[in-house]
């Protein structure tokens, strides 16, 4: 398989990690859109994005979710913060690995785009 986040999981591609556990990876993102941006992955491979969620894999989700607040606390956002899945190419989704970005830092902006 030729996903770039398996490689990041591996250790075959660099990351400036943040937080890890059996079923998570958490990574700053390369081109932060915010103070604080990190992406929330599960390490088992779930191709695309929330239109792949299902019976068979919505554990792993379910792992990468109850990971969400101790990234957040990791990264020092104790005043807020988004969560967003990009889906599809309207989204500018950009790897297909099943992945959340965490943003905060800052007063984030009421409306996207």
């Amino acid at each position: 398989m030729d996903c770039l986040f398996c490689k990041i999981v591996k250790g075959e591609i660099p990351s400036k990690v943040v937080y890890e556990d059996e079923a998570v990876f958490a990574f700053h993102d390369i081109a932060p859109q915010a103070p604080v941006h990190v992406l929330v992955i599960p390490k088992k491979h779930i191709a695309a994005c929330a239109d792949e969620i299902n019976a068979g894999n919505s554990g792993e989700i379910a792992k990468v979710f109850e990971a969400v607040p101790k990234v957040a606390r990791a990264c020092g956002l104790t005043n807020g913060y988004r969560i967003i899945n990009n889906c599809g190419e309207d989204a500018c989704q950009t790897v297909p690995h099943i992945h959340f970005h965490i943003l905060g830092g800052r007063r984030l902006p009421e409306r996207m785009g």
